[in-house]
């Protein structure tokens, strides 16, 4: 089944995004997340005050470049003298100008020389710009995003103001990509059981660096493009105002005809880069789940249909980042049209101007630069809109998942210590979001110093009970209290500070033992070590690897067996050494001896902190201090085995006999 799909219209591509399914946003939406973006800024403020200094310093060449030509055509080559000139020289030229009054076209020449000189030094001619080598596609344009460093200068300040923007944007990056990773890391369980970590991954990576882009073009390039077009436009009137007034107006009116142009552009490119987004994030998907999974995959003969599956999902990547390239082929067309009907207008005009004697022929150098300039803000300023879009899409999934409620309590809230006196659940009942019914009516008080099984036929809501007390699941009706504190009014890292899960899927990091071990505990001891590893019965098989308990583990551990991994957790939620420890299915893949010498020493630790295991092996069961027997979702037993046993019509010992008729 393909995981591309559409929504219940038929319209709106969903792939396979199952949590962020309504991407349509519209314009006021749009400056809504540019808004957000702003506000990241404050997180980087000495950067982004040097980078808009830096930048307003670039305004400098273009206020001499385009008049030196002038100068160099009329008063050096045509050798007419300064006072002659039939256009008047704007005012911050004058000290150039007094400068070079009087003199030879050779000492004029040696003058505008030595000033170019100092020019190319300090700002150089044209931009300075620090990129990768990159593709068409996101990843690698992603990546550009979050170091790229550019100035509109060169020389000096360019080198300065390149550096000073790479430092920006790798810093607004990572805060946003820490951000997003700490929220996805604190969404509730029923949330992630329905994200993807390919689409997770995508966000984090490829997503979260688009904002620098972002924030450049809602602050930096919008001013300064604006501040430029206005200096031109100032040039142009006070030195052409009177000798060629359509030419200001038809200057004047660039920009708003480029935004006529371009605008109309914006939902489309708003769309196509969104679905392109969409697109690569199913394909990392496609890919994660594959190499995830490739044991089972090979061996049930799934190569040929995994292959057909990325293949699929790959070429749908492709064909819609097309679909941006075909926008963006469109939009220079129309923009290019623009340029080059104002280029051919002004060149037709200046000329006749200068036949007409009205200017000199230095004067069409100056004339053209600034018309050229002004269409390439006006064309900038008409694309803004439109390259706002591409980061628009990405930025706006990121925002998403920021957004989501997550299971973050506020430091305000008071905190707990260990468990002294009990947990109890009082009238919990539990639906997850698809409307399954999980709990009800759980009634339940656990002390310290007790080992408890919670038993139950497959689906009979054991785990959803256990998840309630770590409040990896909130009750939809009830409460559960913490050493009489409800679970929604304390700060919940200090409650799973206390509470130790060692979950039923193995779930070990591609490192050492010893990395493992010190994950959930970096100050424990080598002792400490060696402790919880004897207790789990693992200390034997870790002995005999080649580097003991410095050995490296390979993919989600998968160089041991089943049962030595699950020895690994087990001695990883012991030297975490906290007051609750729960223990899903821990003797599942253990031996006799080994499970009878870890029951044991879960008794032993039951002493001192609440011990609660979910099991089905009724040797591990009846060494038990009390059984919870759970069956379609509701408490049925409670008891130690020998009460329960006693019990002809009880549930627990209909279970347990069936389980003995089962292995007979």
């Amino acid at each position: 089944m393909s995981d591309i799909t559409t929504n219940g219209t038929g319209s709106t591509p969903k792939f396979d995004d199952r949590l962020d399914t309504e991407t349509r946003i519209s314009n006021l939406e749009v400056a809504g997340i540019l808004d957000r973006c702003l506000r990241l800024l404050g997180a980087v403020p000495k950067l982004f005050c040097s980078k808009l200094v830096l930048s307003a310093l670039a305004i400098i060449p273009g206020l001499y470049y385009q008049w030196i030509p002038k100068i160099v055509i009329d008063n050096v080559i045509l050798q007419k003298a300064v006072e002659e000139t039939e256009t008047p020289f704007p005012p911050h030229m004058a000290p150039l100008v007094n400068v070079i009054t009087g003199l030879s076209p050779m000492e004029t020449l040696a003058v505008i020389t030595a000033v170019l000189l100092v020019l190319l030094f300090v700002v150089g001619r044209g931009g300075t710009y620090a990129y990768f080598s990159q593709g068409e596609d996101s990843a690698t344009q992603s990546e550009n995003q979050m170091n790229q460093g550019g100035s509109e200068t060169s020389g000096i300040i360019g080198l300065a103001d390149s550096f000073v923007q790479i430092r920006l944007s790798q810093q607004l990056t990572n805060h946003l990509r820490t951000t997003l990773f700490q929220r996805m890391a604190r969404l509730p369980m029923t949330t992630l059981d329905d994200h993807r970590i390919g689409d997770a991954v995508y966000r984090v990576m490829y997503d979260a660096p688009m904002v620098p882009g972002m924030c450049y073009k809602v602050t930096l390039e919008p001013i300064f493009m604006i501040i430029g077009a206005m200096i031109s436009l100032y040039l142009m009137h006070y030195s052409y105002g009177d000798v060629a007034p359509e030419l200001v107006w038809v200057a004047a009116m660039m920009i708003p005809c480029a935004l006529l142009v371009t605008v109309p552009f914006s939902a489309l490119a708003r769309r196509v880069q969104q679905d392109s987004r969409a697109a690569g994030a199913a394909t990392t998907n496609a890919i994660e789940e594959s190499l995830g999974n490739i044991s089972a995959v090979q061996s049930l003969g799934g190569m040929g249909r995994e292959k057909d599956r990325i293949d699929k999902h790959s070429n749908e990547s492709f064909r819609r980042y097309r679909h941006i390239k075909i926008v963006n082929i469109l939009l220079e067309f129309a923009t290019l049209f623009l340029l080059v009907g104002m280029a051919f207008w002004v060149t037709i005009f200046a000329t006749d101007l200068i036949i007409a004697g009205d200017m000199s022929p230095g004067d069409f150098g100056v004339l053209f630069g600034i018309a050229t300039s002004l269409g390439g803000t006006a064309v900038g300023l008409g694309r803004f809109w439109i390259e706002l879009q591409g980061n628009a899409a990405a930025v706006r999934r990121v925002f998403f998942f920021i957004d989501l409620p997550s299971e973050e309590h506020g430091a305000s809230l008071p905190k707990v210590g260990p468990l002294s006196d009990s947990v109890k659940i009082e009238d919990v009942d539990f639906t997850y979001p698809d409307g399954r019914v999980a709990l009800r009516n759980i009634n339940l008080s656990l002390k310290p110093g007790e080992l408890v099984a919670i038993v139950g036929p497959t689906g009979a809501g054991k785990t959803s009970l256990a998840y309630l007390v770590p409040a990896y699941l909130t009750p939809s009706r009830g409460r559960v209290l913490f050493d009489g504190k409800d679970t929604r009014e304390i700060n919940l890292d200090s409650l799973r500070d206390q509470v130790s899960y060692v979950f039923q899927e193995h779930l070990l990091m591609s490192e050492s033992i010893r990395a493992n071990l010190l994950l959930v505990n970096l100050q424990a001891s080598d002792a400490e070590i060696h402790d919880a590893l004897t207790t789990a019965g693992a200390m034997d098989f870790v002995n005999a690897l080649p580097d003991g308990v410095d050995t490296i583990l390979g993919r989600s551990g998968d160089t041991l067996s089943v049962g030595q991994k699950q020895r690994l957790c087990i001695a990883r939620g012991l030297i975490r050494d906290t007051s609750v420890l729960i223990l899903d299915e821990p003797t599942a893949a253990l031996d006799p001896q080994t499970e009878n010498a870890l029951v044991n020493a879960l008794r032993q630790a039951a002493k001192g902190k609440l011990v609660i295991v979910i099991a089905h092996r009724l040797s591990t069961i009846r060494q038990a201090d009390r059984i919870v027997f759970l069956e379609d979702g509701e408490i049925t037993d409670i008891g130690n085995h020998h009460d329960l046993m006693s019990d002809p019509d009880g549930r627990y010992r209909r279970f347990v006999e069936l389980q003995a008729g089962n292995v007979g």
